[in-house]
């Protein structure tokens, strides 16, 4: 299961009293996989998570300022994101970094920042979301071009061939989606969650094996020890 929560002001969640449940039901359900949404933290937090018996851990890496400062609203610098990302690296948590494409509102901005921030780090895997502006007051947000995902796709590939690169479940829907897909698996990303009618026979066409795994796509991975060229995944 996924333990998250709200943050404060900081971006900082306080999980500690929970910390015991998760002990017991480790201790009850050995085989019980735990995720966790980190938000920023530090060396000493990331331990006590490994500690309580989480698996694995998850958080957004964010590469510009001005997205922390006008979508997120912190006063938090880069540097924070990456000291996070440390943080969690020094643990045997298998961590696994989020970077949504088109957070700044719908603009590329510090993707590759977050991409370069990522590769200096031995991360278990990197997810990879789409901003989804449909919930958002109109003229807020623009939905990215699926052209601009798709450069983030292969760039993210170029740079972390040492790894999984999954496509998380957060992406807008429709035709969107279908074209987001299919650039996912031409850019050879490992893994898709809830992946739109079109993958497989994009998969198919290409040569890409490909099968399906029920689990969340961040917790699935490296589940068998091997790189599957597509897994789909539900979540």
């Amino acid at each position: 299961f996924l333990l998250s929560g709200g943050s404060n002001r900081k971006n900082e969640i306080r999980f500690e009293r929970f910390y015991p449940v998760v002990e017991k039901l480790k201790r009850d359900f050995p085989h019980l996989r735990i995720a966790i949404h980190t938000a920023l933290t530090d060396e000493a937090a990331a331990k006590r998570m490994e500690a309580a018996g989480v698996d694995t851990a998850m958080m957004d890496v964010i590469g510009a300022e001005e997205t922390i400062r006008d979508v997120y609203h912190l006063d938090r610098p880069v540097e924070d994101f990456e000291a996070t990302l440390a943080a969690l690296c020094t643990t045997r948590m298998q961590v696994t970094p989020h970077i949504v494409i088109g957070l700044h509102y719908g603009r590329l901005l510090g993707e590759e920042r977050a991409l370069e921030m990522v590769a200096r780090y031995k991360t278990h895997a990197l997810v990879l979301v789409v901003i989804m502006p449909f919930y958002s007051k109109p003229g807020t947000f623009v939905t990215p071009e699926t052209a601009d995902v798709g450069r983030i796709f292969l760039a993210a590939r170029e740079r972390l061939d040492d790894r999984e690169i999954n496509l998380g479940c957060a992406r807008p829907a429709g035709l969107h989606k279908r074209v987001t897909d299919a650039y996912a698996v031409m850019a050879g990303l490992d893994g898709i969650a809830f992946p739109a009618e079109g993958a497989a026979p994009v998969a198919r066409a290409i040569g890409r094996p490909y099968h399906q795994q029920h689990s969340c796509c961040s917790i699935k991975l490296g589940a068998d020890g091997q790189r599957a060229a597509v897994a789909t995944c539900a979540a």
